[in-house]
């Protein structure tokens, strides 16, 4: 099986004086989660491997990057499910962890598929993972960025598939900003923010959580599938969120390693790599990819 893993870094305008911090940030990510897989390693491996890279930078929001909730916190919610046993693990709400998609990787095999706020960062603490003073994770523009009352629907996500032919999805997000303590979004409900099946594919989204939800967006995405390749699939899954409104970005991934992505919104920050590449691509847009790949022709 030939080895294949897409990032996302979020689906929102990006100001022009971080564009370039956001094509640094997305090619040190595929590559992370590319020399897991070219080393033989597993899809969950990768994932967590490419979303901890995004995480750790600050220009995102997952991690050290996180918004700031409506009281001034940084609340984060991560998940990640594999697509051999169907098992999950995620994060809700959950503070002072430098890592949640690691917190989400350790619970992927533990009964309970979700836990939230205290109860996560206790499970953290149990699973000595990374923590830190929830304060560590402010940065100073997203504190000027709350008290203009900025919002975004940013969240950082990758899907992958190793050599033995096994999938896995992930995302980690700080929220929309300025949201009520204790908000969910799409990103730690499988089916809704990420999902992963080897016997059709994987995708992550990032956007309006609410409305991503409402339609389970992932789930329907993965659905596609079933007769479509991962472009097409992620365009009707953009259609199907139509019925609700809202703006999203959706990478897809199949079992036969083809990569698909699609958004609605200004700009979706996305980067890939698979077996008949020699190095990734990365894009800010559709439009980006288009217009490269008329220069390429």
């Amino acid at each position: 099986m030939r080895p294949a893993v897409i990032i996302h870094g979020g689906a929102e305008a990006i100001p022009e004086e971080q564009r370039e911090a956001f094509r640094r940030g997305l090619g040190q990510a595929v590559e992370a989660g590319w020399e897991v897989l070219e080393a033989g390693g597993s899809a969950v491996d990768a994932v967590e491997a490419a979303v901890r890279v995004m995480e750790a930078a600050p220009v995102f929001n997952a991690g050290r990057g996180s918004m700031l909730n409506a009281d001034g916190e940084v609340e984060m919610d991560a998940g990640l499910m594999e697509g051999e046993g169907l098992n999950v693990g995620a994060v809700g709400a959950i503070q002072g962890v430098r890592h949640p998609v690691s917190v989400a990787r350790a619970l992927l095999y533990e009964e309970p598929i979700l836990l939230v706020s205290d109860g996560a960062r206790r499970f953290a603490q149990e699973r000595h993972a990374e923590l830190c003073d929830p304060e560590a994770l402010i940065t100073f523009e997203r504190l000027r960025e709350w008290e203009q009352k900025q919002r975004t629907n940013n969240t950082v996500g990758c899907v992958a598939l190793d050599r033995e032919g096994h999938l896995a999805a992930g995302v980690s997000t700080g929220g929309t900003g300025d949201n009520p303590k204790g908000r969910l979004g799409d990103s730690p409900l499988p089916g809704c923010g990420f999902y992963a099946d080897d016997r059709l594919g994987g995708t992550a989204l990032t956007g309006d959580g609410e409305q991503i939800a409402r339609v389970v967006l992932a789930r329907t995405a993965v659905e596609f599938l079933r007769q479509h390749a991962p472009e097409e699939a992620a365009v009707m899954a953009l259609q199907v969120l139509g019925r609700v409104g809202g703006e999203a970005g959706i990478i897809v991934l199949d079992t036969q390693g083809r990569v698909g992505w699609a958004h609605n919104s200004p700009n979706m920050a996305c980067a890939y790599r698979t077996a008949a590449m020699a190095a990734p691509k990365v894009y800010l847009s559709k439009q980006e990819e288009a217009a490269d790949a008329q220069a390429q022709a």
